[in-house]
């Protein structure tokens, strides 16, 4: 534990560097201080004299810089005393000596520890003025010209202006964590240019306080009802729409809420829209829609709004599904019934015959159904029959385990989209609908779990299809949607322009399946709970109903006792939450000891021998994977050697070296990888993970607990998702009240998209 004491303030000189994550500035450093300030005066003498480590986001420090910081002393059970920063800012150095130190440290380019002195014994107190404003007098010291003078003066100027911009970004609720991100944007005149226009905030895709910036622009004259005010207001109400799953937003709520925000008449905003509609920053859509209201039903026009970004993705997407329906289906069999027969080793259902027909006869086809209703193989089906043909048949998915799940059902490999597009230099939050990708060379594309594909990413996807290529999309309807924009798999049905078929029916293997049955009873809108299980049912299914979740911790600590065991919770707070869980599982299951090694990062603690989850795509790291044994040689015939990690990857970490700042991990299909401690951003425990985050995956065994939940966590397809993640066995612990409310609540929160309505309008033409 960290024990924290009350707010402090530190002055100081950095004196060494050890840590820094050079994405986001997070650093560990020592610092010789100079003045602390905190209620102990014994305590302030103690680290006057020895100095103390700091920790936190510090963009821009280096070494020999001084600092004023704000923040707490905490003690770390291994690294003992340390100083927190929650606020920090540059300060020039106040003495001759440690103006010396901080020239000679290296970070003004061109001066070294003897040209500082040199420097500093000149100009003494007046060294700071001549670097900024008389930077020719620093040809009379010997070995400087005066283009080298005039070098030594801007890197000086640079430093100093990049000393001011974490305090000034404060005031807009920008942590010092993003201060980088908008000096890389703005550059170093960075804050004469957020003086001038506060609103490039918004324009460069920082997320920061909005009404902060409004102030400050404000303060500067800016008036109430000028056009940039109003249309960076609905920008903003906008993006903020974009964060929550919608691609555009009804003109009627963007106006009220811009207009609440702002204080602006609803009138005033409409000639700000027609400005950026103009300047194809938005774009509106008049949309015939049949609405119920009062209990009747009629056809309503409205207009929505999108960025553009968002509306031309969707615009995309309709047109290239379009351009490939439409094109000549040039893969089609024309024996396909003798093919079927030929290849099948199951013979396949009336409905999965239809299903593979209508793959045959179209372009462009979906697969849509739950656990146990076959889609699987109809994949496995259409392999065989192209392959048989010398076909070249392309598997992917959305995710790192989505694939790995496809692969282990098809016997086929599976890459991610991500991959297979080569897509993976682009910005977490920064979307590019025109991005190009490689094209895929493929006569047959499956892609699985559709329902994670969001708009962009089917953008950069359908942008890699040559036309004749047949594109298959299989997922599952009734799942969470995508975590990014969009609702794509189910405008594309909707739509009904793309072949589909929607497989309702239970194979009686998988009928077996309690997990399956209730499942599907879930989907359906039927409680589970008093089922009595037929003679022939598999013991898969466990409902244990408790009301208190800490004896919920107590059951899931006791039944967790295998490796192949998941924890699968809606959430990642509150007593059941993953990082409660994650916690307690690893003191029962991997407690510390004086074997295994251990490293602390930010607040967690990671182990030898614990179970871990990669967080994002990271296509850069490198791995190495032992290939298959020699049964009578016993070694590895060959040894694999590639890069990219990604995210959903599941592994353990097997060594962490703290001298060298590695940590090694095997992840599940057999790859060794090396994380510089700077990386472990990338990383968190997996012994419990959040159903958002389960999706694409299937475990042997899952517990499933479902208690002191949000209420919008409370759904029926986060309950359904978390369910059919399980293969063997599903025990799920929660209340009846909760678990009927969660199949009684389909109403999941909607998300606003044209791309159906772009569908029909462009099929139709």
């Amino acid at each position: 534990m960290k024990i924290e004491r009350g707010k402090m303030d530190l002055l100081g000189q950095v004196e060494t560097i050890i840590y820094r994550n050079e994405q986001n500035g997070y650093t560990i450093a020592n610092v010789d201080v100079q003045k602390f300030e905190s209620e102990d005066d014994a305590l302030n003498r103690k680290i006057e004299k020895n100095g103390i480590t700091v920790v936190g986001y510090l963009p821009f420090v280096n070494k020999g810089d001084n600092l004023k910081a704000i923040g707490k002393l905490v003690t770390h059970p291994e690294y003992g005393e340390q100083f927190k920063v929650e606020t920090f800012e540059k300060v020039m150095p106040e003495t001759l000596d440690a103006l010396e130190k901080y020239l000679g440290s290296g970070v003004i380019k061109g001066i070294g520890p003897a040209t500082a002195k040199k420097i500093v014994d000149k100009f003494g107190k007046n060294t700071i003025n001549v670097l900024k404003a008389e930077p020719e007098k620093l040809a009379s010291i010997k070995g400087i010209t005066k283009n080298k003078a005039y070098e030594i003066s801007e890197s000086f100027i640079e430093s100093y202006e990049l000393w001011q911009i974490v305090g000034f970004l404060q005031k807009f609720g920008i942590g010092p964590s993003s201060a980088q991100n908008v000096f890389k944007k703005l550059g170093k005149d960075a804050i004469s240019k957020i003086q001038n226009d506060p609103y490039v905030l918004e324009e460069i895709e920082i997320r920061c306080d909005f009404a902060q910036i409004d102030k400050m622009a404000l303060s500067i004259g800016i008036e109430r009802t000028s056009l940039r005010r109003m249309e960076m207001g609905l920008i903003h109400a906008l993006k903020l729409a974009t964060y929550n799953g919608h691609s555009c937003v009804l003109e009627e709520a963007l106006l009220k809420y811009t207009s609440g925000i702002l204080g602006v008449d609803e009138k005033e905003l409409t000639i700000a829209i027609k400005d950026l509609v103009s300047k194809e920053k938005i774009f509106t859509e008049k949309r015939t829609e049949l609405l119920t209201i009062d209990d009747k039903t009629e056809e309503i026009e409205r207009t929505w709004v999108y960025l553009s970004d968002f509306y031309n993705a969707e615009l995309n997407i309709a047109y290239r599904i379009n351009s490939l329906s439409s094109s000549k289906n040039i893969k089609k069999i024309q024996n396909i019934d003798k093919m079927i027969k030929d290849v099948s080793q199951i013979k396949p259902s009336k409905k999965q015959e239809e299903a593979i027909k209508m793959i045959n006869e179209n372009n462009v086809s979906i697969i849509t159904g739950g656990p146990g209703t076959g889609k699987t193989t109809i994949i496995k089906t259409i392999i065989d029959i192209y392959k048989s043909l010398g076909k070249r048949v392309i598997l992917c998915a959305p995710t790192g385990r989505a694939a790995k799940r496809m692969t282990e059902a098809t016997g086929e490999d599976a890459k991610t989209l991500h991959r297979l597009l080569e897509i993976g230099k682009i910005e977490d939050e920064k979307f590019y609908p025109d991005m190009d990708v490689t094209p895929i060379d493929a006569d047959v594309i499956i892609v699985d779990e559709v329902s994670m594909v969001d708009l962009f990413l089917m953008n950069y996807l359908l942008n890699g299809i040559y036309k004749g290529t047949k594109l298959i999309l299989v997922g599952d309807v009734n799942q969470l949607p995508s975590v990014g924009p969009g609702r794509v798999l189910k405008d594309l049905i909707d739509s009904e322009k793309i072949p589909y078929i929607q497989l309702n029916k239970i194979f009686r293997q998988a009928a077996k399946s309690k997990i399956i049955v209730n499942a599907h009873k879930v989907n359906d809108g039927i409680n589970f709970i008093g089922d009595k299980a037929d003679d022939d049912t598999l013991d898969d299914f466990e409902f244990v109903a408790e009301n208190n979740p800490r004896i919920i911790q107590e059951m899931i600590i006791n039944q967790y006792n295998d490796r192949n065991i998941q924890v699968i919770t809606p959430t990642k707070r509150g007593d059941l939450g993953t990082k409660t869980l994650n916690k307690l599982i690893q003191e029962k299951y991997n407690p510390s000891d004086k074997i295994k090694k251990e490293k602390k990062f930010a607040d967690v603690i990671f182990r030898e021998g614990d179970k871990v989850m990669q967080t994002k795509n990271n296509y850069d790291i490198e791995w190495i994977r032992s290939g298959s044994l020699n049964n009578n040689l016993n070694y590895p015939i060959t040894r694999e050697f590639g890069s990219g990690i990604f995210n959903g990857e599941m592994g353990t970490i097997i060594e962490i070296d703290n001298e060298s700042g590695v940590m090694q991990i095997k992840f599940e299909d057999g790859k060794i990888a090396d994380y510089s401690f700077q990386d472990l951003e990338q990383i968190e425990h997996s012994y419990a993970i959040t159903v958002h985050k389960s999706q694409g995956s299937e475990f042997d065994k899952v517990l499933l607990p479902i208690l002191g939940v949000s209420q919008m966590l409370l759904t029926r397809n986060i309950l359904y998702t978390g369910m059919t993640r399980a293969k063997n066995k599903l025990i799920i612990y929660s209340n009846e009240s909760t678990i009927e409310y969660m199949i009684n609540n389909n109403h999941s929160k909607e998300r606003n998209s044209g791309l159906k309505y772009k569908l029909i309008d462009i099929f139709s033409k």
